[in-house]
């Protein structure tokens, strides 16, 4: 592999899904602060909207962000159930999720869906963090590139080149599933996305921070950090505990 770049942020991005109380997440952030070794790496922490403003208080002054798991793309509006960029923002956070693999099968998101999401975003001072992977049989179809090259390009559609927007990458076989795709397997895909990108925005790509996301965990991230390509992880169950996340983010050095 080539040498690590050391112009893009490293970044270690947990995403708590549909889990934890107001009570949990304060214990959570209790736990977590004395475990994080002082290191250059951004920490964000995605939790259920309804602990946004709470974790921000928690946080606030330390090396941790808070980030939304998901926005609406418009201001305001009746749309029941949703929350805007601007919500998320005046709630306390940061960064936003888009397209979550989740959202994206259960909630019927699309490529252009998740572009007004990021624009909305971006235009709220919020950072998006774009979601694309692909299936176990799209991969075994050889199909794999192809949708991430089609996808990243639908997913930033009409987005101007900006270091405000970072892409996760996460392979939907291995969420949630105890698979891991293997170093190399993480670093050809992302590298093919970072190529993707470089298509529409030039050579601003090789400025976006790529994660990747996929039962990451301690015993896995030193690996998946050393390749040149992978700029940090997006982390969920091994996120939900505060030891288990610090030797994460730790591994960052």
């Amino acid at each position: 592999m080539t040498k690590k770049n050391t112009v893009r942020q490293q970044v270690l991005a947990a995403n708590w899904k549909m889990y934890k109380t107001l009570g949990e997440a304060r214990d959570f952030a209790l736990k977590l602060l004395p475990l994080l070794k002082e290191n250059s790496a951004q920490v964000i922490i995605c939790p259920p909207a309804t602990l946004l403003n709470e974790l921000q208080k928690q946080f606030s002054g330390s090396v941790v962000a808070i980030g939304a798991q998901n926005i609406h793309w418009e201001d305001e509006g009746a749309y029941t159930g949703e929350i805007s960029a601007l919500q998320a923002a005046d709630a306390g956070a940061a960064y936003c999720l888009a397209g979550h693999s989740e959202r994206r099968r259960y909630f019927g998101e699309t490529g252009p869906v998740v572009a007004l999401k990021a624009a909305a975003a971006l235009k709220a001072g919020l950072i998006p963090v774009v979601c694309v992977g692909e299936s176990l049989q799209e991969r075994e179809n050889g199909l794999a590139l192809t949708l991430l090259h089609d996808d990243i390009q639908a997913s930033l559609k009409d987005i101007e080149p900006t270091t405000r927007l970072m892409i996760a990458y996460e392979p939907v076989w291995a969420i949630g599933t105890g698979r891991v795709a293997t170093p190399q397997d993480a670093e050809d895909a992302i590298a093919h996305i970072r190529a993707s990108l470089a298509e529409i925005w030039g050579n601003a790509a090789q400025k976006v921070s790529i994660l990747y996301g996929g039962s990451v965990k301690p015993d896995n991230i030193g690996a998946l950090l050393a390749c040149p390509n992978i700029d940090g992880a997006l982390v969920g169950g091994a996120s939900l505990s505060a030891a288990s996340f610090a030797a994460i983010v730790n591994a960052a050095g």
